[in-house]
């Protein structure tokens, strides 16, 4: 992930639970240890949009949804792929069976998280560091067949999260995926999400 996603995902991660939030580029840039021009940089397309209202040297989210979906159109799935296979296994076998650094995403995201899933789905999606790939590939090797296992890099912060990505990030992902029940995810997120 971009560290322009980075501190899209932090502001609407604390937006999505206080929709008044201020932030301050300073803050951001300590936070993930970047520079202030990279924060601006980052903010440039939000506040073109009209995502974000900037005061003096705070800021606000003004428009939530507005933001979400720029993060949304800008967010690249195959960037963050690194490992993909056929595992001959019901999905909750596949969750159950990753290793432990596994950071769910997607679909199993949504069910860890709601304790129930809209939908039924064949694809896992799981968030690992490079060097944690070996493991998964030793669990699930290389197979031929549809690519029910996907494994995407993990930034170094998405682990404070927990072991499922934050709500705005699993919609992200959401929207970028291509397999047809993920309209019912989306629908059902925008509910939790109050969109």
């Amino acid at each position: 992930m971009t560290k322009k996603e980075i501190i899209w995902r932090e502001i609407l991660h604390q937006a999505a639970s206080n929709r008044g939030a201020v932030f301050t580029q300073k803050n951001l840039a300590q936070q993930f240890d970047v520079s202030l021009s990279t924060v601006f940089n980052a903010l440039r397309l939000p506040r073109q949009a009209g995502a974000i209202e900037v005061s003096g040297r705070s800021f606000r989210v003004l428009d939530f949804e507005k933001f979400l979906y720029l993060w949304a159109t800008q967010r690249n799935l195959d960037r963050e792929t690194i490992y993909t296979t056929h595992a001959d296994l019901p999905t909750r076998e596949i969750e159950g069976a990753m290793p432990p650094p596994a950071i769910f995403g997607g679909y199993s995201a949504y069910r860890l998280q709601y304790g129930d899933a809209p939908a039924d789905y064949d694809k896992v999606y799981a968030y690992f560091a490079s060097d944690d790939v070996a493991e998964v590939e030793q669990r699930f090797p290389s197979r031929p067949g549809y690519p029910n296992l996907i494994v995407l890099r993990s930034d170094p912060y998405l682990h404070t999260f927990g072991h499922v990505t934050p709500d705005i990030q699993t919609f992200v992902d959401l929207w970028n995926a291509k397999e047809w029940y993920a309209r019912e995810f989306l629908a059902a997120l925008r509910e939790q999400l109050r969109l």
